[in-house]
């Protein structure tokens, strides 16, 4: 039998990343209200400009824990690239504030597609490219629920997790479970930042990383643009510790996310999707349990 001349088809592969580090926190010198001086620690807040295929995109203002997620899932989120797949490389070097994007294919129309900006209500760069409201149509949710001892459980782990926010604050937080099991956690000086850096985590995982079963946690309050961000991860359910604005809210409805805000402790309220919430009301008036003892 005459073998086939034809090579085997290959897998597409996913990006290469570089793991660029760089100081998460940065010492300063107080003065506290007892007029004596003492050593704090603030947040590291620093530029970090976008070139996509040398051509430069924006400068986003980020604490620079995981530069490269960070930028993988802007993309993603700005609708400018379809999968991680499209993306060959991405290069951060913390000398020059830059990170260097190279595609497969290029990214058609970029000029047009990034020329109208919606400016929005986020910390930092908080911005948009054109074309808002153009994902929300696009997207169907899958069915899925949570349980309000599920929510109790998620509540609790971001209680306790260790976060530049303790030592430091100004920050933003965000995470990703599945049930209560906590997948992964990113800090930013922005939300979407944060949101940004999980959808690029979650990018880098196509295989097994589907949103259907997943909560998406924030601590910043819930905007229209972070409500669609986390409907285009195809996660169903979010929840944040602070509230939600009235586009959010709308666009949540239209998607039929469910959107549970001002949880803390035992305490929530469901904006939206609430048959998506199996509430459980005799476990607000019990008492919470404390954490045992570590050692």
């Amino acid at each position: 039998m005459k073998r086939s001349s034809h090579p085997a088809s290959v897998a597409p592969a996913l990006p290469r990343l570089t793991k660029a580090q760089a100081p998460l926190t940065h010492g300063v010198e107080v003065v506290n209200e007892l007029g004596e001086r003492e050593q704090v620690q603030i947040p590291a807040e620093r530029p970090l400009t976008i070139y996509v295929d040398k051509r430069e995109l924006v400068t986003l203002m980020t604490l620079g824990a995981q530069p490269e997620l960070l930028v993988l899932g802007y993309l993603r989120n700005q609708r400018l690239v379809e999968s991680a797949f499209d993306i060959e490389s991405i290069a951060v070097d913390w000398e020059v504030n830059a990170a260097a994007v190279r595609t497969r294919h290029g990214i058609a129309r970029i000029e047009e597609r990034t020329a109208s900006k919606v400016v929005t209500t986020g910390c930092g760069q908080g911005s948009v490219f054109g074309g808002l409201m153009d994902e929300v149509d696009r997207i169907e949710l899958p069915a899925a629920q949570l349980t309000q001892a599920q929510l109790y459980g998620i509540v609790n782990a971001i209680r306790l997790k260790e976060s530049t926010y303790k030592s430091a604050g100004s920050v933003h937080g965000c995470a990703l479970f599945r049930g209560e099991e906590l997948l992964t956690f990113v800090e930013d000086v922005g939300r979407h930042n944060a949101i940004d850096t999980i959808a690029g985590w979650m990018s880098m995982q196509p295989g097994n990383m589907t949103g259907g079963d997943k909560v998406f946690y924030t601590t910043g309050r819930l905007t229209s643009e972070m409500v669609i961000k986390s409907a285009q991860m195809g996660v169903p359910i979010v929840v944040s510790r602070s509230g939600m604005t009235q586009m959010g809210h709308a666009v949540a409805q239209q998607l039929g996310l469910c959107a549970i805000g001002r949880a803390t402790n035992r305490r929530f309220v469901c904006y939206s999707g609430a048959d998506r919430l199996l509430l459980q009301p005799e476990l607000a008036m019990a008492r919470p349990v404390a954490p045992a003892p570590i050692g």
